[in-house]
């Protein structure tokens, strides 16, 4: 039985597993079609308890970071949205009717989302090369990366870029400190492969190093690390990528700035770098040069670095923020820097976060979107210029479902999949074929097949 329903050696009220569904078997999970799409295909039990079956529950687990996704139906197959293009997923499926949920769920085998179309698009200033379309022209609207098209994910740091498309590393743009790593400090206006491995799986890019992770959970950097934020234990600056550790236990990891943020498969999150304001979370205001384990708890899910504050998600869905607060970016009605994670409020909703220069932003369970902090360019999404240390709503929709934010901007892609940008357009970052910066939400032309942005700091804007 769950374990909710057995608790301290009593049983739930009205709970009796002789009522509840047998699990479902599972038939097959495939891609849905669309890219991001799970459909999974199942048989109902054949004794489905006391009495009939009312809904089911499907939740595919990323094998890689553990990000989960789950969707309801009450038939078979059932669809899930939001999937990472090309990663791989295990699934299960519960059946439950009144008396409560399958006491089991049946794993599927591991399946991969088809591998279908993803442009790069890249917008924004592009003095050097950033936008990686072989050109140092700024665009006001969004341009094509090259003409590969199965692109997976990516980041932006100060002047440069990285995707990962089947598992390669490729990056473009300045290489001033080697954050290329291509072994050298040449600039590159079209994207190049890193190496040749073939097993990378996510990375993150600060103002000028890459921080990756590979497939078999090691942890890689490479670029400037004048106050340590390539976790190497020295200041030294590599061109090519350096293991950080022996470890085989790293799942996500978030750089802005000199400041580096990761998470290890068992929870718990690490931090080094830049410690000046507390954004470390380790009670001090000391730099580290190696990573450092923030407290010792186990429930860490996802995290965002910036320059001087980081924001983070524990698994129960609560939101925490650490560092630099002298525009309320924290998002504790204050502007008290801190140097350990203090909780955001006491909600439970938050499924994403995302932390910029001095401004944060987060999407809740039901769809809506917050943000909070210095607000000079309209950054926050409220019509106007008006700063706040708590968060606030953009608007009244419940559509939002991915975001990403620069220095000064935001990007967001909503569940019909169109682009919204909002903030500092200095460069056309916003997309909208102006430089007007814009205080609301505007559409990035008409599109409707946008899958993701990804993380860029400076006046670019990246997505997919």
């Amino acid at each position: 039985m769950p374990i909710s329903d057995h608790i301290g050696g009593f049983i739930r009220p009205g709970f009796n597993p002789l009522l509840v569904p047998n699990a479902p078997t599972i038939g097959t999970a495939t891609n849905g079609g669309a890219g991001t799409n799970g459909s999974i295909a199942f048989t109902a039990p054949s004794d489905v308890g006391g009495g009939a079956i009312t809904s089911y529950e499907a939740v595919a687990t990323d094998t890689v970071t553990g990000a989960s996704f789950s969707a309801t139906g009450t038939s078979t197959p059932i669809s899930i949205t939001g999937l990472i293009l090309g990663q791989t997923y295990t699934v299960t499926v519960t059946a439950i009717n009144a008396y409560g949920p399958s006491a089991t769920s049946e794993a599927s085998n591991s399946f991969e989302t088809v591998k279908t179309t993803a442009v790069i698009y890249t917008m924004g200033n592009n003095g050097n090369s950033q936008l990686g379309d072989g050109t140092q022209t700024n665009r006001s609207s969004p341009v094509a990366v090259g003409a590969l098209d199965t692109w997976n994910t990516g980041s932006g740091g100060y002047r440069y870029a990285f995707a990962i498309r089947e598992n390669t590393l490729w990056g473009w743009g300045m290489s001033s400190n080697g954050q290329l790593g291509q072994g050298d400090t040449t600039e590159h206006s079209s994207p190049v492969q890193i190496g040749a491995l073939t097993n990378w799986s996510s990375v993150t890019a600060g103002y000028s190093l890459g921080v990756a992770v590979k497939t078999d959970g090691t942890l890689w950097s490479w670029g400037n690390s004048a106050p340590g934020g390539l976790g190497l234990g020295n200041t030294t600056a590599y061109s090519s990528p350096k293991q950080v550790g022996a470890l085989t236990d790293w799942s996500t990891v978030s750089s802005s700035g000199n400041v580096t943020a990761a998470i290890k498969t068992d929870g718990t999150m690490w931090t080094w770098g830049q410690g000046y304001y507390g954004q470390l979370g380790l009670g001090n205001s000391t730099y580290y040069s190696s990573p450092k384990q923030v407290g010792s708890l186990t429930t860490w899910s996802k995290v965002s670095a910036s320059w001087g504050h980081s924001v983070a998600i524990k698994t129960d869905g609560t939101l925490w923020s650490m560092g630099q607060n002298q525009h309320g970016q924290l998002g504790l009605s204050d502007t008290t820097n801190k140097s350990s994670p203090s909780q955001v409020g006491a909600l439970t909703t938050w499924v994403e976060a995302a932390a910029g220069r001095y401004f944060s932003v987060a999407i809740k369970s039901d769809g809506t979107f917050w943000a909070w902090g210095q607000n000079q360019y309209g950054q926050l999404g409220q019509g106007n210029i008006t700063y706040r240390s708590s968060p606030v709503q953009v608007g009244a929709l419940t559509t939002w479902s991915t975001v990403t934010v620069g220095r000064a901007n935001i990007a967001s892609v909503k569940t019909d999949g169109t682009l919204w940008t909002w903030g500092y357009n200095n460069g056309g970052q916003l997309g909208d074929n102006s430089t007007t910066t814009r205080s609301s939400p505007v559409q990035v032309g008409s599109r409707t097949n946008w899958i993701r942005t990804m993380n860029q700091y400076n006046n670019t804007t990246i997505a997919i």
